[in-house]
């Protein structure tokens, strides 16, 4: 009697742990972990283990696992997948919402000499207030070399929680100095226009934040109310942003027809099309060396059908499409998920978009010899 119920004792326990594996490896693999090695999956957890057992210092285990996933994100080699720890995804959500804590400036980045200058600083604000210039080199953030982040790093650890201060190493003409700013919020509009001489209509565009395309129509609307006979959009040194908002406004501008098609990894193609009869106004469009992802979309799509003349420098060059994907607790993945095409189906990732009428901006100047030679161009399609 006793044996039997030792023997029913020990198949119970065979059972389920039979059972136990079972389940356990359905769901390893409807996760999807059966893509990889069960010995990769243990010996990225035995790694983990041994660290927070046996190295010297107690470890914060969230520090441990944001560094896991910063290092896979990094081994990527692509500067525009990264992953966003709290602090940074709250500040990218802030900064597409159009409002956020930082300090007014507006950058220009040198991807090859890696050289961060600041090209316009916006009234009432504290980079205005602490008394930077335009032209002013920005050469460190909080102690550290500029030249060691990302563009996207950079504007990201000068813009934070309201009432924090960050301390900037300034570099221009009267020598170095550091200038500690506490940040404000800065609640801005990323599309401001004037009626130019001889009707010219001029919209510029900072970034493609969630309201931009409202606040274009708004702008396009008023100047032709204005009697507006040609239009100047000005897309230097924009960054790029959301590309819901950029295709909305491309609907306004682009004739009927591809403004851009993605392509995933599988080879799954998107469209994105416009139903507009015909361009209503001749157009130029003002591009630099950062003006990039959105505003090359824009501008590509102007370029290709021919509805747009293209003024300025070679753009960016990044062609690639990014989607953030929450991981839970103020955390994100923004991972590049597709490349962009432009209507003729140019990939202008890693190579930018070359403007039709070539112009260097000359910082020594009175004026802005890029946008007086959009304008001669603008004439001369009105005629």
């Amino acid at each position: 009697m006793k044996i039997k119920k030792k023997f029913l004792a020990a198949l119970v326990i065979i059972v389920f742990l039979v059972s136990s594996f079972i389940t356990l490896t359905g769901i390893y693999f409807l996760c999807g972990f059966n893509r990889y090695k069960i010995s990769d999956t243990v010996r990225f957890f035995s790694a983990l283990r041994l660290i927070q057992t046996y190295y010297v210092k107690k470890v914060d285990d969230d520090k441990l696992i944001d560094g896991a996933i910063t290092g896979m994100v990094n081994s990527l080699g692509d500067p525009h997948s990264i992953y966003l720890n709290q602090s940074l995804y709250k500040r990218l959500m802030e900064q597409t919402e159009g409002s956020f804590g930082g300090i007014g400036v507006v950058m220009q980045y040198d991807k090859d000499k890696k050289i961060v200058n600041v090209i316009a600083v916006m009234k009432n604000t504290p980079g205005e207030n602490a008394g930077i210039k335009p032209g002013d080199e920005i050469i460190a953030i909080d102690d550290t070399p500029a030249k060691d982040f990302s563009f996207e790093q950079i504007a990201s650890h000068i813009r934070g929680p309201v009432g924090t201060s960050v301390t900037l190493t300034i570099k221009n003409a009267q020598g170095t100095k550091q200038i500690k700013i506490t940040r404000a919020t800065i609640k801005t509009a990323t599309v401001s226009h004037q009626m130019l001489k001889n009707n010219i209509g001029y919209i510029r565009i900072g970034m493609f934040a969630e309201n931009t395309g409202n606040e274009f129509t708004t702008a396009y609307d008023d100047l032709q109310k204005q009697n507006m006979k040609g239009l100047i959009i000005d897309l230097r040194s924009n960054p790029g942003g959301l590309l819901t908002s950029c295709v909305q406004i491309a609907k306004q501008l682009v004739p009927k027809g591809i403004i851009v098609s993605t392509v995933d990894r599988n080879g799954k193609k998107e469209v994105f099309q416009s139903d507009l009869a015909q361009t209503k106004y001749p157009i130029v469009v003002l591009i630099n060396k950062n003006s990039a992802s959105a505003a090359e979309i824009l501008s590509g799509a102007l370029q290709d059908t021919k509805a747009a003349t293209l003024v300025g420098t070679k753009s960016y060059g990044k062609g690639s499409v990014q989607q953030i994907i929450p991981l839970g607790s103020g955390r994100a993945l923004k991972i590049t998920i597709a490349k962009y095409y432009t209507p003729s189906g140019r990939s202008i990732d890693g190579i930018g978009i070359e403007p039709d009428v070539p112009v260097q901006l000359n910082l020594n100047g009175t004026i802005d010899n890029q946008l007086e030679t959009a304008i001669n161009v603008l004439k001369e399609k009105m005629k």
